[in-house]
């Protein structure tokens, strides 16, 4: 089930890690809050309701994509980006359309996965556990088996006759186990039995429409294969972590983790459509051979409005999956796609371009803002980092100005920057340990201004 945030609490926690485009995030905040409330209603009406997919529209680098990807992740669901430019039409060698909801499918299986994974990890470590002390007894019992001489003359120990051999096993497993568990062990070395898939090398070539078919000619081919075992010695530590594994995937039923992750997808699923401006174009509209462009955006449609996609976890339905597409839009328009894709796509927001101030804000807001990132690096080395706010706005100052007078790429423009800033200090940081460096705005025009005036250089640079 999906968190029930309000569109205020979705918001809030966008504006932790994205600053400003108001409009986009509350957007997408109501467009998740519908899908909760989609939920709550009668199951007759519920099919009924359809998401309202959304188009942003705005230039690189002002937080589209991550706009959506935060979304994903606040709402637990399956999340896939993907460019619409690398699609072609079908009959055309490129990627088919419907390898985007194989793939989000796939996804969604890893993380369900990965869930219930977490769910029997304790009894998993247990008989792991478990496994690691038949192998040390067994052993140990190999150790104490006495020599047949020995026996032949009568010769034992006193103590373990006194002692049942079942006794002394119990006895001996039970000072390994609390061993083990203090990690006393962990350096030690013991054989371990892995089974390894006996597969030739198989390559299946497979071009748009086939990819499922290629899937499962590897999948038949895998299965068919014996299973070979190999022995290879291990230590106690890294042995834990392979047989916890091993026996957390027989905890799990793999078609039970298919069917929920099938549901998943088809109830939380979100596709990030990005650069759906360059698929944006009709046929005789002046642009010269267009082969693909609107073939792309007739192929996409039927995924958007709502059918039904073979996987190899079994079908999907698309009708409730909701779509964000994202473009500049710098040479076409919105109008410019076909009118049925354009109703598919009824929200549309308009994204603001990154002004100084919002560049100093990414500098010091955000929980994973790129100046608290450099402190954390530099921290590794020994190094102290202190920026103090004018070298923030300097930064702030030169990225805005370099993206006026060149390319805008927004608040990628950023990491340039700090990376030249930090370039010296980067570079000797392992000879540095245990000092401190304070970076202010005439450390910061030390390092850009020559840059920033020399147009062309800067051109290449920054």
């Amino acid at each position: 089930m999906m968190n029930a945030f309000t569109p205020r609490e979705i918001v809030s926690e966008l504006d932790k890690y994205i600053i400003g485009q108001k409009d986009a995030k509350r957007a997408v905040a109501v467009a998740l809050r519908n899908r909760w409330r989609r939920l709550q209603v009668s199951e007759e009406l519920r099919d009924e309701i359809a998401p309202k997919n959304i188009i942003m529209i705005g230039p690189t680098g002002v937080g589209k994509t991550e706009i959506a990807r935060r979304l994903a992740k606040l709402a637990g669901s399956p999340f896939i980006k993907v460019e619409a430019s690398k699609f072609t039409e079908v009959g055309y060698v490129g990627k088919d359309v419907e390898s985007m909801i194989r793939e989000l499918t796939d996804l969604a299986v890893k993380m369900v996965r990965d869930e219930e994974q977490q769910r029997v990890q304790v009894r998993a470590h247990e008989l792991a556990e478990e496994k690691i002390l038949d192998l040390l007894t067994s052993s140990s019992q190999r150790k104490r088996t006495p020599n047949p001489m020995e026996s032949l003359l009568g010769i034992t120990n006193p103590e373990e006759e006194e002692r049942p051999p079942a006794e002394d096993h119990e006895l001996n497993r039970q000072k390994l186990k609390e061993l083990l568990r203090q990690g006393k062990l962990d350096d030690r070395a013991i054989e371990l039995e892995i089974t390894a898939q006996a597969l030739p090398m198989l390559e299946v070539i497979s071009s748009g429409g086939m990819e499922e078919m290629g899937m499962n000619i590897k999948e038949m081919f895998g299965n068919l294969m014996p299973k070979q075992r190999k022995k290879r010695k291990v230590k106690i530590g890294e042995a834990m972590k392979i047989l916890t594994q091993d026996e957390a995937s027989k905890l799990i039923d793999m078609d039970s983790v298919s069917r929920n992750a099938v549901q998943r997808v088809e109830q939380n699923g979100i596709v990030f459509l990005d650069e759906i401006d360059k698929i944006a174009g009709r046929e005789g509209g002046g642009h010269g051979p267009d082969v693909s462009r609107e073939g792309v955006q007739r192929d996409i449609l039927p995924i958007v409005e709502g059918s039904t996609v073979s996987t190899k976890y079994g079908m999907v339905k698309t009708d409730h999956i909701l779509f964000i597409a994202a473009g500049a839009f710098h040479v076409s328009k919105p109008s410019d796609l076909i009118p049925e894709l354009q109703g598919r796509f009824p929200l549309r927001v308009e994204l603001q371009s990154l002004t100084k101030e919002d560049f100093l804000k990414i500098l010091i807001e955000p929980q994973n803002s790129l100046s608290r990132q450099y402190v954390a690096l530099m921290k590794t080395e020994g190094v102290g980092i202190e920026f103090t706010l004018d070298a923030l706005e300097q930064m702030a100052e030169f990225a805005a100005s370099a993206n006026e007078r060149m390319e805008n790429i927004g608040a990628r423009r950023l990491h340039t920057i700090m990376e030249k800033v930090l370039e010296e200090i980067s570079f000797h940081a392992p000879e540095m340990s245990g000092q401190n460096v304070k970076i202010d705005a005439n450390y910061v025009k030390e390092r850009l201004t020559n840059l920033v005036k020399d147009v062309d250089l800067s051109r290449y640079i920054l």
